[in-house]
């Protein structure tokens, strides 16, 4: 159809709708979860006649385009011959703060579906039941109100002249992206080694709606080898966008660059960076209420004209160009990025933007993901991101210190924070006697009570002055409604385990194996990349992130010849029982290798009391050594600083001395002499703690080899991160000391990569 948009009437109502109708002070905390069961049991009361979730789609033209416009109503109900759209709100507020003029926002969505049904069905009127129901306590509401056809399309027009701007510069935007894409070539004059086969796999996969999980060394320009494939098949209106993930800030900016350089080259493609909220707040503390923040107060009369201006006039929607058009317009910087996302055809963002529960993109509809791709850069982390995301803590000492604040006045709050410091104190007597008690199920009671006090903390929230009391009731608020929310996802894949110690009584629902939770993101996406230098074992990284009937796999050889990287094994125990009695041979080994030639070196250590006490040595006994020291709770000044100081115009020999897995050991480019060698101590195992050792339990009892799952493979993941750090280009050149006797053996021989051995 010529002119044709496709816009659903949700992305319409919230984009022709905004004026007074949302205020960012109130965020509701009902999860997906909680809302699709209020829904559902509504709709289980329904009649015969009745239909639940009733598809609405209908054409309208205006002006010069025409607008195809799809949703889906909660209900549409038939009493005696008069037809009635019900459309059901779920929230913890109190029902009687609610009343029909509450959120216009909501009636708008509703009046949409009426208009259709009346065009469909011929009718002159229609009603129209707007449903509230809170999910702690079942209580319901609804407001009836009835609508002529004639006032409905009146209404559907009044936001199509608000929408039309809007709409004509995406329908025009679109038609040039697509042409520019098709005259778009590679962005390089040529290929380097492994780039074709890499950006072809990417594109056969999205062709047919797969995942690929790619082996792809640093060298071969990885990130433009997924961008490229994938905008390519965005001109072909395969996908209409992608995200691009990541867990570092610095891959964040490689991708800007690639985009950046495609741009260069007259491709037309606007591509959105999200930066974290308390990082690009503009106020000194992140309190997003109107009283305190100019950017929050009458954000949606103005957000409309800054996505205009900036659609108008950019296309790389950077933090820096996200941060000087919001302050042009007054608008909040973060929640400005996430309301250009329906305007970006490609999304930089953290992992956790997708995958985290808690702060998934609410503004992301399922239609939108289908016809997206997920590139996700560094993708060995996520199986350690999934699984913190899709865990939980919970304290007693939060609750009984709002107990004490809050005792001298003795209301609701007071009373539901002292029923759960005394159900903790229960939980304790239960689990006392017990060696690290775990159990296969959460205590139901107390989620309950969290349950309420969040109802309670919500409204008391509402009252309060900002002072002390508010932030830790905050604080609390936040970790009892994510406590709550991970409780949803609890199945087989899942233990609850306590620790007690003195009077603390820490509970967590601790997410064992993240399959089916980034399952069930991932599959509503078109396809999903995973791409990272160190997926091996491949096998491991597929059963805790992959969809083996969707799965395909590749391995790019390195695009640099195994003489640039001169790899030695020295077979010194540094296993925790040996490190005090082979301290002072370890320091020779490090000083006989980094004097071999002058130049930048990094030392990894398998953790910080090592690092302290070789440190301590290493400058006793080799004062003339220049040495830096990476140091806990490092900021990002002192971050940049340590790297700064890897030149390669250095006139002596510069060691940095590192925790392995830590900020410098992945992540990081320091190419040609800025970098010349790399000690790897250790094999990288994580140390013994409670919860390796129940995920070792957990991999064993279904049939996997839980030490290896466990310790072995994430920790020479660490290992593989840190040696990378040495070859970054097709011209460098280095050397790798890995010491360690255990890397002799046949297990870490099989895990070495090939270039290595």
């Amino acid at each position: 159809m010529e002119n044709c948009i496709k816009v659903s009437v949700r992305s319409l109502v919230e984009y022709a709708h905004t004026a007074g109708s949302i205020d960012l002070t109130y965020k509701s905390s009902v999860s997906l979860i909680e809302g699709t069961k209020a829904h559902q049991k509504i709709q289980s009361e329904y009649g015969e006649s009745d239909v639940k979730e009733r598809h609405i789609s209908g054409t309208v033209p205006y002006k010069q385009l025409e607008f195809q416009i799809e949703g889906r109503c909660d209900g549409l109900l038939l009493n005696d011959d008069q037809y009635i759209i019900e459309e059901i709100k779920s929230t913890m507020k109190d029902l009687n703060e609610i009343n029909e003029n509450s959120y216009p926002v909501h009636w708008a969505q509703a009046k949409v579906y009426g208009y259709f049904i009346c065009e469909e069905l011929q009718l002159e009127q229609i009603t129209i039941k707007l449903t509230y129901v809170n999910i702690l306590t079942e209580q319901k509401m609804s407001f009836y109100l009835l609508f002529t056809k004639n006032d409905l399309t009146n209404y559907l027009y009044k936001m199509l002249e608000s929408y039309y701007p809007f709409a004509k510069w995406k329908y025009d935007h679109i038609e040039l992206r697509n042409q520019t894409i098709k005259d778009l070539s590679f962005p390089f004059p040529s290929f380097r080694k492994g780039q074709r086969k890499l950006a072809g796999a990417v594109y056969q996969t999205i062709q047919e709606s797969n995942n690929l999980f790619a082996i792809a060394p640093t060298g071969i320009g990885k990130t433009v080898s997924t961008i490229f494939p994938t905008v390519k098949s965005m001109g072909e209106d395969r996908i209409n966008r992608m995200f691009y993930l990541t867990s570092k800030t610095i891959t964040r900016t490689v991708a800007e660059e690639a985009f950046k350089r495609m741009t260069d080259q007259g491709l037309c493609i606007s591509c959105t960076t999200i930066t974290a909220k308390d990082k690009i707040c503009f106020k000194e503390e992140t309190i997003c209420q109107k009283e305190y923040c100019e950017f929050a107060n009458g954000y949606y009369d103005r957000i409309n004209g800054a996505v205009l201006d900036i659609l108008s006039s950019e296309t790389a929607f950077t933090r820096e160009k996200i941060e000087e058009y919001a302050r042009k317009h007054t608008v909040c910087p973060f929640e400005y990025s996430l309301d250009l996302l329906n305007s970006s055809d490609a999304i930089i963002c953290d992992v956790n933007y997708i995958f985290d529960p808690r702060v998934s993109l609410k503004r992301l509809f399922d239609e939108h993901k289908r016809s997206s791709v997920l590139l996700i850069d560094e993708a060995h982390n996520l199986v350690d991101r999934a699984r913190e995301m899709y865990s939980a803590s919970i304290f007693k000492s939060k609750f009984l210190e709002l107990k004490n604040r809050y005792k001298s006045i003795k209301d609701d709050l007071y009373e539901s924070v002292n029923v759960i410091n005394k159900r903790f104190i229960e939980l304790r007597k239960i689990w006392k006697d017990t060696v690290a008690p775990v159990s296969k199920e959460f205590d139901e009671e107390l989620i309950e009570l969290l349950h309420k006090f969040n109802e309670i903390a919500e409204i008391k929230l509402q009252e309060l002055d900002e002072d002390e009391n508010k932030q830790i009731l905050l604080d609390t608020y936040f970790e009892s409604l994510n406590f709550v929310k991970i409780a949803e996802f609890f199945d087989e894949q899942y233990i609850c385990y306590y620790e007690l110690y003195k009077s603390e009584v820490h509970v967590k629902l601790f997410c064992l194996d993240p399959f089916k939770v980034v399952n069930d993101v991932i599959k509503k996406f078109r396809s999903t990349i995973y791409f990272s230098a160190t997926l091996t074992p491949v096998q491991y990284f597929q059963d805790m992130l992959g969809d083996q009937d969707r799965d395909y796999t590749i391995t790019i050889d390195p695009p640099f010849s195994k003489e640039q990287l001169q790899v030695t094994i020295d077979s010194l125990s540094t296993r925790y029982q040996d490190r005090v009695k082979n301290l002072e041979r370890l320091i020779d080994t490090i000083y006989k290798e980094i004097s071999k030639s002058k130049g930048n070196y990094l030392v990894f250590y398998p953790s910080y009391q090592y690092l302290i006490q070789s440190i301590e040595l290493f400058q006793t006994k080799y004062p003339t050594i220049r040495t830096i020291v990476q140091e806990n709770g490092m900021s990002e000044f002192d971050r940049e600083d340590f790297l700064l100081q890897f030149n390669s115009l250095n006139e002596k020999t510069l060691v940095g001395f590192a925790v392995l897995g830590g900020i410098f050991s992945e992540g990081i480019d320091l190419k040609g002499d800025r970098l010349n060698g790399v000690v790897v101590i250790g094999v990288g195992l994580p140390q013994i703690c409670l919860e390796r050792n129940i995920l070792k339990d957990h991999f064993n009892s279904v049939g996997k080899n839980g030490y290896y799952y466990a310790y072995v493979f994430p920790g020479m993941n660490k290992v593989m991160q840190a040696g990378g750090r040495v070859i970054r280009s097709e011209t460098d050149k280095g050397t790798l000391l890995l010491i360690d006797d255990r890397y002799k053996s046949a297990l870490y021989q099989n895990l070495l990569p090939a270039e290595w051995k």
